[in-house]
């Protein structure tokens, strides 16, 4: 059995190792489900997204016995120690369920010591592109070995970002809103359907921002390490703080950050708004 790295030591290479399994096995269950018409897609998802988290969590507990573990899928095992895992088996669902290929595996370890909580290792594997984005507090953050950083995109009207909607009970999320108005600020707004990817493409530099309501401590956790360690800057929609699980996620490039900051408060108290345009006008 493996125990904990010393300070000196890296995290880094047993994550890739683990990522880059489970993102193969991924691909397994995706290119069989480009080979089924309708039957079986919803259950083909979950199986893969099990299988995934089953696999992870193995071979986490074979190197690392003692670390506690928090999946999308199973949950908290909660062993007191003071590194936890923050597992994302499989994010990008429906696109995979599609057989869209922007999904991934997003792993992060975090270390508890009394009151504090720093992440102290951050992988992600987008295994159709096979990009692997890691990054570790005070090393930077890379892309299949080298040095990434954030854009230096300093206009919001020059910027692209990214932002995402739920998968269920869209109607309830006022995201749309949000879309459209940044949407007329800025040089346009993608929705690809995998945060932690949306976090590590704002980290290289292909996207100038993103955010997204009510994501989940598992969706960030990795992305986020690697935007800062890029560069970037990671916050609430207020500017406040960004915290594992306070629903929101302001990601930027960091010169763009105050910009976004004030959009939203903009947004929120109603001020500026364009009206959103009406089809049947359109139509004449």
């Amino acid at each position: 059995m493996m125990s904990s790295p010393s300070q000196t030591q890296s995290f880094i290479p047993a994550m890739t190792a683990i990522a880059r399994e489970a993102g193969a096995l991924l691909l397994e269950y995706f290119h069989q489900g480009l080979k089924i018409e309708y039957k079986g897609d919803a259950d083909l998802v979950t199986a893969a997204d099990r299988a995934s988290e089953v696999l992870i969590r193995e071979r986490v507990a074979k190197q690392f016995p003692s670390h506690d573990v928090l999946g999308e899928e199973q949950g908290l095992n909660d062993r007191g120690n003071e590194y936890r895992w923050y597992v994302d088996p499989l994010d990008g669902t429906t696109n995979f369920a599609h057989g869209f290929p922007v999904f991934c595996v997003s792993l992060a370890i975090e270390r508890r010591i009394a009151d504090s909580q720093k992440r102290v290792a951050a992988v992600v594997y987008d295994p159709t592109r096979d990009e692997l984005f890691c990054a570790e507090p005070g090393k930077g953050a890379q892309l299949n070995g080298k040095a990434i950083h954030v854009s230096k995109i300093g206009q919001l009207k020059e910027s692209l970002l990214a932002t995402g909607f739920p998968s269920h009970k869209r109607h309830k999320n006022p995201n749309i809103f949000f879309y459209h108005q940044i949407t007329l600020r800025t040089h346009g707004v993608r929705r690809a359907g995998s945060a932690a990817l949306d976090l590590c493409d704002v980290a290289c530099g292909r996207y100038d921002g993103f955010w997204e309501f009510n994501l989940n401590p598992w969706d960030t956790a990795a992305g986020v390490l690697i935007v800062e360690e890029a560069g970037g800057k990671v916050s609430g929609f207020d500017g406040s703080p960004f915290q594992l699980n306070s629903r929101e996620t302001l990601a930027s490039n960091g010169l763009l950050h105050d910009a976004l900051v004030h959009e939203f408060q903009e947004i929120f108290a109603g001020r500026g708004l364009d009206p959103l345009p009406d089809p049947r006008e359109y139509r004449r």
